[in-house]
């Protein structure tokens, strides 16, 4: 159902509101009132039904998700903790008074991102740029690519297949499906026996704790096939299972986690971080004035200079001009105009050029 409005209960003089008790300099407080809510409660009210049960207030769902940005929160750090402890992220939200609650479920906000979609995302984000103005309209941008990083951890062989194991058990549950063994604490053992796998006294035992690993998870798999009265209502998860383990070291579109299957492993040269595990994301910022008008992340770990044309093609939706010149690294070798848009690249370094 169509969401509902956010309830201005009368305040006494004795008890002032959060207007009158925050400080009217504050970013926040500037930057809810330069934004036009009504704009996005007219644009995605259309996603919604008239029967059913009432959504959250638009305003809401909008401003959680532009504070989420803003402060690299997670959703449940976002509801769950700072909502309650921080006045401001309450007042951007379109609250008079002070709220003990949480606004909604962390889950809840994931709901709402799908509903919008891709579209709705790129609608608040034009908004942003429109909110400054001629400052987004410069002509000259930069152009960067970097790395999205998943929430995962770092993975291994024997983290991705105790992962297995533990799945399998858990349908086995969930189905009603008594297992030969649930190896629960051998998968643990066997875990902590991989660890300092590089360590010659401990490579023997590591390799071994490895194999049984693997072992076992194809154990349980076979196990399921068997058992299972549906097997197809979970040949998606099983083939994926399947996939892990029989990907090997030089194996192409590997799978990194069983929960973000579409991570893929990206060298950006770094002295510190030799890989990371996400998605490649591509950003335009202005040169003279530094506002984004441009970002956008890849499902495939394409080559950077194949990101220009998709992602000049969005700063032109968005921003609602071509920029004249484009500076890039040396990365995106071999474009030198797209479209309108001229590619500034640094040249190749002379050789009597140090390292620096």
């Amino acid at each position: 159902m169509k969401p509902q409005s956010i309830s201005s209960n009368q305040l006494s003089f004795l008890a002032p509101g959060l207007k009158e008790q925050l400080n009217p300099k504050q970013e926040l407080y500037l930057l809810s009132e330069q934004i036009d809510w009504g704009y996005f409660e007219t644009e995605f009210s259309k996603l919604y039904s008239d029967q059913g049960r009432p959504g959250h207030p638009m305003r809401l769902m909008v401003s959680l998700l532009i504070l989420k940005s803003i402060y690299n929160l997670s959703d449940e750090e976002l509801v769950e903790k700072q909502w309650k402890m921080n006045a401001y992220f309450q007042y951007f939200s379109g609250f008079t008074t002070m709220q003990w609650s949480v606004p909604c479920a962390a889950s809840e906000l994931t709901h709402f991102r799908k509903r919008i979609g891709n579209d709705g995302i790129e609608k608040i984000f034009e908004h942003s740029i429109k909110l400054h103005g001629n400052d987004g309209q410069d002509k000259d941008v930069s152009i960067d690519t970097t790395v999205q990083e998943n929430n995962i951890t770092y993975p291994t062989d024997a983290k991705l297949h105790k992962k297995i194991i533990e799945k399998c058990v858990g349908i086995a549950k969930k189905e009603g499906i008594d297992l030969r063994r649930s190896y629960k604490r051998t998968s643990k053992k066997l875990v902590r026996d991989t660890y300092n796998s590089s360590h010659p006294k401990r490579r023997k035992k590591a390799k071994s704790a490895q194999r049984k690993l693997k072992t076992i998870a194809g154990r349980l798999i076979r196990e399921l096939e068997r058992k299972l009265p549906e097997v197809k209502l979970y040949e998606p998860d099983l083939s994926l299972y399947k996939q892990v383990l029989d990907q090997q070291r030089g194996s192409k579109n590997k799978i990194y986690s069983l929960h973000e299957p579409d991570t893929y492993c990206i060298a950006k040269g770094k002295t510190h971080k030799k890989y990371e595990y996400g998605k490649k994301a591509s950003v335009v910022l202005t040169q003279n004035t530094g506002i984004i008008v441009g970002a956008m992340t890849f499902e495939e770990n394409i080559y950077d200079g194949h990101t220009l044309p998709l992602v000049l093609a969005q700063t032109k939706q968005l921003a609602g001009y071509n920029p004249q010149t484009a500076t890039v690294d040396r990365g995106y070798k071999g474009k030198n105009k797209v479209d309108e848009t001229q590619i500034i690249r640094p040249s190749a370094p002379l050789k009597r050029d140090n390292a620096y």
